[in-house]
């Protein structure tokens, strides 16, 4: 018998799983092991509330996660509750699929002020992740300012543009909905360094923010660039052009304005003892499309400044760690004998949901090659012994799917559930057996 650990029980952690189940079988005990008592990571607190579809994909994990070799094993905390040293005594391999949670720094002036806050601490707050609850971001306006020109920069800007009955069938928290009806934002600066041809958004994303009721997206005509020269790029991306080509040419009197402000990086964010303005530089591409500072500045006034610049895996003691990249160090998933990692946290942040699968099967297969035969290991065995040993109050799949049920009995009308947000709450949900 193989015995594998799965670090993360997100997408990552339950493709590898599922991947673990087809190369070994039988033959194998796999446990998913999470610092929360919820499983599936991004699914439940990174993609945004009202995508309720791509959120579908957990009913997948779930099937792998109610099998009889798989087991979820919640509210432990690797580094803390156990050294990964102990993990590797424990069983044949560990595969670390935390994710890249944190946000990277905003390495400018003015970045530690209050109101400047990260997406992953944004988007945790409005999804009802335990580690943002008490966030309260400052919506007193009249502006904000989203950096960054990615499918995260459009989540934050869409869910501070919509309506509250746009929210319908979403599960955003009620603390955030609330929050965010009494907003006062009625611009919100969308950053980007480079041009249209560059960004990094989806069309279908893109195009949401088309048709929303009270706001409009604002592309400046002079910033596209022309037409013809659209034919150059991917599919993908021609048709979200096209959809910036669309809002410059569309006039609108909605109250809030998405400013699409293109070639503009910040350089400073400043005010008294709260974010008040940014600080932008004008640029322009070099001949590789990388932006160069002009040297001409200007003034966009903000109350609230959410940095979507992308994220880091955070380290974990004992475990090699390529600073540069912010990611497990590894080469093509492994980290060391018997350690590896998937996902973001081998890869650093790229790619879609989707992606993870093939990426865990190839690590999976690389772990079958070296694991010629079972290692004697004691596996969960072993692990249930340390954890009661230090008195650690695990949450089981079974217990999560109390959890949910109690989450989908206090649900506002329409909306799918009503997440609990701390910790505390989660564990007595858990035990209201």
């Amino acid at each position: 018998m193989r015995h594998i650990a799965i670090v993360g029980s997100g997408p990552a952690g339950y493709y590898t799983a599922e991947a673990a189940q087809k190369q070994f079988g039988d033959d194998v005990r796999i446990d998913i092991i999470d610092r929360l008592p919820v499983p599936f990571g991004l699914i439940r607190s990174g993609v945004a509330p009202d995508h309720q579809s791509i959120k579908g994909v957990s009913r997948r994990y779930e099937k792998v996660a109610l099998t009889d070799n798989v087991r979820f094993v919640g509210n432990v905390t690797v580094g803390k509750d156990m050294a990964i040293a102990e993990l590797l005594g424990l069983y044949d391999a560990v595969i670390l699929a935390t994710g890249a949670p944190a946000d990277r720094a905003l390495d400018i002036p003015g970045a530690d002020l209050p109101g400047v806050v990260g997406s992953a601490a944004f988007v945790g707050w409005y999804n009802g992740h335990p580690d943002f609850e008490a966030l309260d971001p400052p919506l007193h306006g009249p502006g904000a300012v989203v950096i960054g020109n990615g499918n995260v920069a459009l989540d934050v800007a869409r869910v501070l543009a919509k309506s509250q009955t746009e929210f319908a069938g979403s599960d955003i928290v009620n603390h955030a909905l609330s929050t965010l009806q009494h907003a006062r934002i009625d611009t919100i600066t969308l950053l980007g360094r480079r041009g249209p041809h560059q960004i990094a958004m989806t069309p279908k994303e893109l195009g949401e923010l088309g048709d929303l009721s009270r706001a409009a997206p604002i592309v400046s005509p002079d910033d596209l660039p022309p037409e013809a020269s659209d034919t150059a790029l991917d599919p993908g991306q021609r048709k979200s052009v096209e959809h910036l080509r669309t809002f410059a040419a569309t006039a609108s009197d909605k109250p809030i304005r998405i400013v699409f402000d293109f070639f503009a990086r910040p350089v400073a964010i400043e005010g008294g003892d709260r974010v008040e303005r940014v600080i932008v530089e004008r640029t322009e591409l070099d001949g590789d499309a990388r932006p160069r500072g002009t040297g001409d500045t200007y003034v966009v006034p903000a109350g609230l400044v959410v940095s979507c610049i992308g994220y880091r895996t955070p380290p974990i003691p004992g475990v090699p760690y390529d600073e540069r990249r912010g990611r497990f160090a590894n080469e093509d998933g492994r980290i060391a004998p018997g350690l590896y990692a998937v996902g973001w946290a081998r890869r650093g942040p790229s790619g879609t949901i989707g992606t993870n699968r093939p990426d865990g099967y190839a690590v999976v297969e690389k772990l079958a090659r070296d694991l010629a035969e079972d290692g004697g290991k004691r596996g969960r065995a072993g692990l249930d012994a340390l954890l009661a040993e230090r008195d650690v109050d695990v949450v089981t799949f079974r217990d999560w799917q109390r959890i949910d049920t109690a989450e989908i009995a206090r649900a506002r009308t329409g909306s799918p559930r009503e997440k609990f947000t701390s910790i505390e709450a989660l564990l007595e949900a858990r035990s209201n057996r």
